[in-house]
């Protein structure tokens, strides 16, 4: 089901579903955590799901949560294709910091044509991820997702930054004054749990970054290079 023709309201809706579940690893999501990532009232998030549900977009559990339907994780796809290709173009293209871009593509994803769309995909040699190392849905509207681990999760040793979760635009720069982008190469030097602190330095730089344990679990990792054999969701 192509989700033209949708509000930009019910794209919304649909992506943040996806992304919930990713994120909280459960089979439903919980009204009260969509309401609050969305920025709206449990009142009308309750309202909303019970609309898509009644579209077939989404299955609602009253007092339990929601989950989209295959036609809406479908559509979510569509829509995160959109945003992380459009997030790619403008860091690559245009000239926009990784910091930057999140707000412009929330725009962009609901008004971009599938032409435009197409003809970014070829000019960025059709990219796998995005600026911060989310996986890009294919045209087909397949979605690879790799096998990572929180820095948070991790002892001591040597790994390699594979993507950021968190799109806050402060801690964005942080990153990036540091050098702690996607496919950097780091090493966890100490661990303290009672501090909340963890120190960490890339392979090719002696100097010791310290990063709350808390914050780390927004920065997923992998061990050495990428690779080929992923986990479909």
């Amino acid at each position: 089901m192509n989700s033209r023709g949708l509000s930009s309201t019910v794209e919304n809706y649909l992506k943040a579903l996806y992304s919930q579940r990713q994120e909280l690893g459960s089979r439903l999501v919980p009204l009260g955590k969509l309401a609050e990532g969305l920025g709206v009232t449990p009142g009308s998030a309750t309202a909303m799901i019970k609309r898509l549900a009644a579209d077939q977009l989404v299955e609602y559990e009253p007092r339990t949560g929601a989950r989209l339907s295959d036609r809406g994780r479908s559509i979510a796809l569509q829509v995160l294709r959109r945003h992380r290709l459009v997030e790619l173009f403008l860091v690559q293209v245009v000239g926009f910091d990784w910091d930057e871009v999140h707000e412009e593509a929330e725009v962009l994803e609901h008004v971009i044509s599938d032409r435009m769309l197409a003809r970014i995909d070829e000019m960025l040699g059709y990219p796998t991820v995005d600026p911060h190392g989310d996986p890009i849905p294919d045209a087909s509207g397949e979605l690879i997702e790799p096998d990572l681990v929180s820095l948070a999760e991790r002892a001591p040793g040597t790994l390699k930054i594979a993507r950021v979760s968190d799109q806050n635009p402060a801690f964005l720069r942080f990153l990036d004054e540091h050098g702690l982008t996607p496919g950097t190469e780091i090493e966890i030097v100490r661990r303290d749990e009672l501090a909340d602190l963890l120190e960490i330095r890339r392979s090719d730089d002696a100097a010791i970054v310290r990063i709350g344990i808390s914050a780390a679990r927004r920065i997923l990792v992998r061990d050495g290079p990428s690779r080929d054999q992923n986990e479909k969701v």
